[in-house]
């Protein structure tokens, strides 16, 4: 299933052993095909695995892919872009829900295009907890240099101006909406 542009769409985020993570309640579909889906969205409302929720301060551009092992998230700051990274499954899609597995390591990328790997402790002890397979630590850590690589060459979509670009088309579907 492919969503069409200008659907608004839900993201669901999963841990390994099929509990659910995360819920951002709203995204809107600005381009999909069958390698990946370019979604946005402003304030929306992100529920947490234990009920509780809060909203999104800042609007973001994310990438989803459908045969790599992370997604991209553009967030776009009053004077900068930022990225931020999660090592996560390839993204399967049906009526209720774009959906994925979050593999813990994240990469938090700023504006001078530094970064930092985060949660390698809760990597290890989900590793451990969740009894990740040795072809996936090694799918992980493959993946894990791959998007190091593109942050260091800053290849799309890491490009702030491609990040502005898309967003431009959120603002302008969402005039169209109201």
């Amino acid at each position: 299933m492919i969503p069409k542009v200008n659907e608004d769409i839900q993201i669901q985020s999963y841990k390994h052993d099929e509990t659910l993570h995360r819920i951002w309640e709203k995204a809107t579909v600005l381009y999909a095909d069958e390698e990946y889906i370019i979604v946005a969205n402003k304030r929306t409302k992100v529920i947490e695995a234990n009920g509780r929720f809060w909203h999104t301060r800042e609007p973001s551009v994310s990438w989803f892919y459908k045969k790599r092992w992370f997604n991209i998230i553009g967030i776009i700051k009053k004077d900068e872009i930022h990225f931020y990274c999660n090592i996560a499954s390839p993204y399967l899609i049906d009526e209720e829900a774009l959906k994925y597995i979050d593999y813990d390591l994240d990469i938090k990328v700023l504006d001078d295009f530094s970064f930092t790997i985060l949660d390698r402790n809760e990597y290890t002890k989900h590793q451990e907890k969740m009894g990740y397979s040795s072809d996936l630590k090694i799918i992980i850590e493959k993946e894990l240099l791959i998007l190091k690589g593109l942050v260091e060459t800053q290849s799309d979509p890491f490009n702030k101006e491609l990040v502005m670009e898309w967003y431009e088309k959120y603002l302008e579907g969402n005039e169209c909406k109201s």
